[in-house]
């Protein structure tokens, strides 16, 4: 599955099936690790977002996430979230990514996880630009405990573009 696909669910409380809001963006760890979600509905004037911890996820699909409860949604200081995947301060979408010798393999375009494996990301889908993206399509690059995400690029080690792979459309089936 894609993060980019989940963006807009709804979000719904499984006690009373009321919703709750939708998927604003992720919140990721330097590990990998999905955290938790943002929700919509973060006020012109605040620095702090709607979220939900990973562990109050009872279930996702391709048509919603389900939270254990309403008390799952807490605040939190968008200045405190340390990574997202698409709007945040550091953002790992269109971050680029290096080669520890110094080739650009590209720019994250989408990143893959698998539910069977809960909140681990698998891979980054990895654009080149638009009209590579048309000629040869964007390419797919399997995570490593060598990548690492710095300031402003992921960084990978060297001979990573040899594992570059088109990329695929569900990493699920």
């Amino acid at each position: 599955m894609k993060l980019q696909e989940m963006i807009g669910l709804a979000v719904f409380d499984v006690e009373n099936g009321k919703e709750i809001g939708k998927i604003h963006d992720f919140i990721l760890d330097e590990n990998w690790l999905i955290t938790g979600l943002e929700l919509d509905g973060k006020s012109l004037f605040s620095s702090y977002v709607k979220s939900v911890s990973w562990e109050d996820i009872a279930a996702y699909g391709e048509d919603a996430v389900m939270i254990r409860s309403q008390e799952a949604v807490r605040k939190m200081d968008a200045n405190d979230i340390p990574l997202t995947y698409l709007l945040g301060k550091r953002k790992l979408k269109e971050m680029q990514v290096l080669t520890e010798d110094g080739i650009l393999l590209g720019r994250i375009s989408d990143v893959y996880f698998e539910q069977e494996q809960g909140n681990t990301i698998l891979g980054l889908e990895i654009s080149d630009g638009f009209v590579s993206d048309l000629i040869e399509g964007r390419k797919w690059l399997p995570c490593t405990a060598e990548m690492a995400i710095g300031e402003n690029a992921v960084m990978v080690p060297s001979m990573s573009e040899h594992r570059l792979e088109k990329a695929i459309n569900s990493v699920n089936g």
